[in-house]
């Protein structure tokens, strides 16, 4: 069985009431850093399920652990400064 990459959701899951998050994904990146924080806090997240034929996993993990962060576009000010930066140091390397 082939999925889409529409198809291959990151879900994450909570209540409330619960002090846990559940991560369902099937992104590489992410399984890979769960697992490693599994591996070095095993009392603060841990593998619940995998599904090795499609790809995905599922972790449980402290909502003390884990944040999300909304970041602000960058205005077109602090943007072209960027680009200045980037020019300058890619200029005096060479």
């Amino acid at each position: 069985m082939r999925l889409t990459k529409y198809e291959k959701e990151t879900i994450i899951l909570t209540s409330e009431g619960d002090d846990t998050y559940s991560v369902y994904t099937f992104n590489a990146a992410l399984k890979r850093r769960l697992a490693d924080f599994a591996k070095r806090y095993p009392d603060l997240c841990r593998l619940e399920c995998e599904d090795k034929k499609i790809g995905c996993q599922s972790y449980v993990i402290s909502k003390a652990r884990l944040s999300i962060r909304l970041t602000a576009p960058y205005s077109e000010e602090r943007r072209n400064a960027a680009k200045e930066r980037a020019k300058q140091h890619h200029s005096s390397k060479h």
